[in-house]
């Protein structure tokens, strides 16, 4: 499997050690968004290419990353996308999987409108320490996760015939419209968790707690 990280000019969340650990044991390519070097800068690793229109990375971090022969893709400032979707364009079609780091956080359009990514890329995973957001648009099982805190967000203007079994709250054929709230703050109880729905897409949202974290020793997504 092919894997890339993108790094975003939102928060770290979570200790710095934790994206270390991921990334050393899912090996793949780093790629920033303009300020997200700069959270790339403090994990000390050195991206594939840095992309943005550079207002944002500070100057010592491009300097340093200059020297390092890091490749500059620079974008316009003024321009119709945002420094992450240009760098998505470019890249997430080379990968099976592009984790977003950085993603979450800051300023809260900034925030909305990274998660909104997840509508149009369908290899893309936000990651943090304490939490795992992706797009579910069909089935989607959940293995050896027993008491994670689980959150599914209506994503599409409905979802037509949701089920889920292995849940502390399991439902069956449910349809839902947007702004709905009823599938928030679940609980995975069984081994095997499933979820299936027939039309429509869910925003996934996996809370996971300090016995999660520990027992699969850094989360494997």
């Amino acid at each position: 499997m092919k894997i890339a990280y993108l790094f975003l000019n939102g928060e770290l969340r979570g200790n710095k050690n934790f994206y270390l650990n991921f990334i050393e044991n899912h090996k793949g390519d780093i790629y920033c968004a303009d300020g997200g070097a700069n959270i790339c800068y403090e994990l000390n690793l050195i991206p594939k290419e840095i992309y943005g229109d550079l207002d944002s990375i500070k100057n010592n971090v491009k300097e340093f990353y200059q020297e390092k022969n890091v490749n500059f893709i620079k974008f316009k400032v003024e321009k119709d996308y945002t420094d992450s979707e240009l760098v998505l364009n470019e890249v997430q079609d080379k990968y099976d999987i592009v984790y977003c780091i950085a993603g979450l956080g800051g300023s809260i359009d900034h925030e909305l409108t990274n998660i909104n990514l997840l509508a149009k890329y369908s290899n893309l995973i936000f990651i943090s320490e304490k939490e795992k957001i992706f797009k579910i648009d069909s089935k989607y099982e959940f293995n050896d996760m027993i008491n994670t805190k689980i959150s599914f967000v209506i994503f599409s203007d409905k979802v037509e015939a949701l089920t889920l079994k292995g849940f502390k709250y399991n439902v069956k054929n449910l349809n839902m419209k947007k702004g709905e709230t009823r599938c928030i703050s679940n609980i995975i109880v069984k081994n095997k968790a499933n979820l299936s729905i027939e039309s429509g897409s869910l925003l996934c949202i996996i809370k996971y707690n300090l016995i999660t974290y520990i027992l699969k020793k850094y989360l494997q997504y």
